[in-house]
């Protein structure tokens, strides 16, 4: 019995011997692996430090230069503002607000009571903005009346004959001259002639910040597009109130807007109603009176100011009830 029990207490003491051997070699292994681990963060380290530093290329210094000037509150071309007769400066606005066909220094007759660039006065609520009020007026282009002539006697015929009189021989020189002769051309319309024509203005109802007092007028300067524009609207404007008079029983209340191109020739292109709240006629009316202006070709200092297309336009033509 007693070398039985000894005999089934070996295998266990070869298990715990085992048990000691695999953790001696799993310790070895952590070791190991702890070793190569230091080492090679040793070699980078010190690898780094020793190592010869890589050149670095010269570059020619670089300068950027940024515009920090305060941003103009006006586009270069700004909204087109008719200016008066009556409110023309000679001398330039200090602040372009808007464009127009002359100088004007801007005034309020109210104190300033908004935000935009106008005056504050009272009237009607409308869209659109005018500083007075008016009825327009049409340019005359017909033929003006002559002086009737007083009649003149017959004179009674003559018993004695008269001798009739012969022209007078032209040279070859001056039928040379006559021949050769180019015929004046025809003046073509310009945009600096002023025009007898006036559109129909009603005030409207402004709140503006314009504190110096005065006569309702705008900081507008007088430029070639502004003048180009004056002339245009002007062309247009004068037949759609003669057209809106022969057919003013056909048409109702509303707002037709028409846009178009005018190129550097003063030929409108692309002309289209992209919006009619009235009826057919006064569209009718809108389109023939534009087809029908005759709009000379523009300056050279306003085409190099304006794309290759041409100058774009977008008129509102309403109808009001009162």
């Amino acid at each position: 019995m007693t070398t039985a029990d000894i005999m089934f207490a070996q295998p266990g003491n070869r298990t715990i011997d085992h048990e000691y051997n695999a953790r001696a070699v799993l310790w070895a292994l952590l070791a190991a692996i702890f070793i190569h681990l230091a080492i090679a963060f040793l070699l980078a380290v010190f690898g780094g430090v020793f190592s010869p530093a890589v050149p670095i290329e010269d570059k020619p210094v670089q300068l950027t230069f940024v515009d920090l000037s305060p941003v103009p509150l006006v586009p270069k071309n700004s909204a087109f503002m008719e200016t008066d007769e009556s409110k023309k400066s000679a001398e330039p606005p200090k602040e372009k607000t808007f464009e127009s066909n002359a100088n004007s220094i801007a005034a309020s007759e109210l104190p300033a009571t908004g935000e935009a660039p106008l005056p504050s006065q009272t009237g009607k609520d409308r869209p659109f903005v005018d500083l007075e009020t008016h009825a327009y007026s049409l340019q005359m282009n017909g033929a003006q009346p002559q002086p009737s002539a007083a009649p003149q006697e017959t004179p009674a015929p003559s018993a004695t004959p008269q001798p009739t009189l012969q022209p007078a021989p032209i040279s070859a020189a001056e039928q040379f001259a006559i021949l050769t002769a180019r015929p004046t051309p025809a003046v073509k319309p310009s945009t600096a002639a002023a025009s007898a024509y006036r559109a129909y203005k009603d005030r409207t109802r402004i709140s503006g910040r314009i504190t110096n007092r005065g006569v309702s007028s705008v900081n507008a300067l007088g430029t070639p597009l502004g003048r180009y524009m004056k002339f245009l609207l002007d062309a247009v404007g004068s037949r759609w109130y003669t057209y809106l008079d022969q057919r003013i029983d056909l048409i109702s209340i509303g707002t037709t807007r028409v846009v178009f191109t005018v190129d550097r020739s003063g030929e409108v292109k692309n002309l289209k109603v992209v919006e009619n709240t009235a009826n057919e006629a006064l569209a009718n009316v809108c389109i023939q009176s534009i087809q029908e202006a005759q709009l000379p070709p523009m300056p050279d200092d306003l085409a190099a100011t304006l794309p290759a297309e041409g100058l774009d336009m977008d008129i509102p033509f309403t109808i009001y009830p009162n």
